[in-house]
């Protein structure tokens, strides 16, 4: 008689129902993920997709910034600002610029202009320096004063002020000493953004300075009209672009979880020099000092250095 042959499957059929679990469960946290950074109004349609006939409630939406959120709920970073309100602060920047400048009967000396998103401002040299020099004269500080002010009241709608100093080639068959004319330059668009940031509560990180020196002349050297007007110092005021931030990320960036606290009181260590024969109006880190050796009115670059600004 012969015996039956035990079937050999069945052994794991546990695993494939114990496979469809796991399945189900990754499907269902990612469904609750997708629904914390939903928008209200993406809710709502869900709920009446699957039960057309539910009641729409007023519901308070708590989703947080996540990759599904509407970008107008992202909008200014949770300052409920607008592209809109965005373009109409830079709007009102201008105007206040403007109108500053037309009450100061200084047409002659400042500029103001405005194009894709910015704020241009343009400074003869003689609106803060004497010639030679990166001492911010007194009688400008209180123009740097109230710029600042105009910048705070619209600081959330600022991406970036950029303040750029530019020198005039004295001799037009010969270009300026290298290391004065780029320190000269530099020198003065620090000092210039160091006061004014005193002044103004746009973030730090979005304020910039940059020098230039002769590089990027907007008149012809040869003359001293056009020289007068290579001397100068420019501030471009750049509103925020809400599409770009969202795109590039870099609202994530400047958090305070990226960047460490920077104490802002005054340390034993910390040093600001102002003397008679010194050109910086600056302080300096760690405790160095930034002095200008060659004297008031004169270049850092000792007997051997020709006029930068002619």
């Amino acid at each position: 008689m012969k015996m039956k042959k035990k079937s050999g499957g069945g052994g794991a059929n546990w695993m494939d129902t114990y496979g469809d679990m796991v399945t189900l469960l990754l499907c269902f946290f990612v469904l609750l993920y997708s629904m914390s950074t939903i928008s209200e109004e993406k809710w709502k349609m869900l709920v009446v997709s699957f039960n057309p006939d539910a009641a729409q409630t007023v519901t308070e939406n708590s989703g947080n910034d996540g990759p599904n959120a509407d970008p107008e709920e992202q909008d200014g970073a949770g300052l409920g600002l607008s592209q809109m309100d965005i373009d109409e602060d830079m709007a009102q920047l201008y105007d206040l610029l403007v109108t500053y400048v037309a009450a100061q009967q200084a047409e002659d000396s400042i500029s103001v202009s405005k194009g894709d998103g910015k704020v241009f401002v343009t400074f003869n040299q003689a609106v803060f320096f004497d010639g030679e020099s990166w001492t911010l004269r007194e009688e400008s500080k209180p123009l740097l004063e109230m710029v600042g002010d105009m910048l705070s009241t619209v600081a959330d709608s600022i991406d970036e002020v950029r303040v750029m100093g530019h020198t005039a080639q004295a001799h037009p068959d010969k270009p300026n000493n290298i290391s004065v004319d780029r320190l000269l330059s530099a020198q003065r668009a620090a000092n210039t953004l160091a006061y004014l940031q005193q002044f103004c509560t746009v973030d730090p990180a979005r304020m910039i300075s940059e020098g230039y020196g002769q590089w990027r002349p907007v008149a012809s050297n040869a003359t001293a009209e056009g020289r007068a007007q290579n001397r100068r110092v420019e501030m471009i005021i750049s509103g925020r672009n809400l599409e770009e931030e969202l795109a590039s990320g870099i609202q994530n960036y400047y958090t305070a979880e990226n960047i460490p606290t920077v104490s802002t009181e005054p340390t034993d260590t910390d040093v600001t020099t102002n003397t008679e024969t010194g050109a910086a109006d600056g302080t300096s880190e760690g405790g160095d000092t930034t002095t200008n050796t060659a004297g008031e009115g004169t270049q850092p670059g000792g007997s051997d250095t020709t006029g930068t600004e002619g």
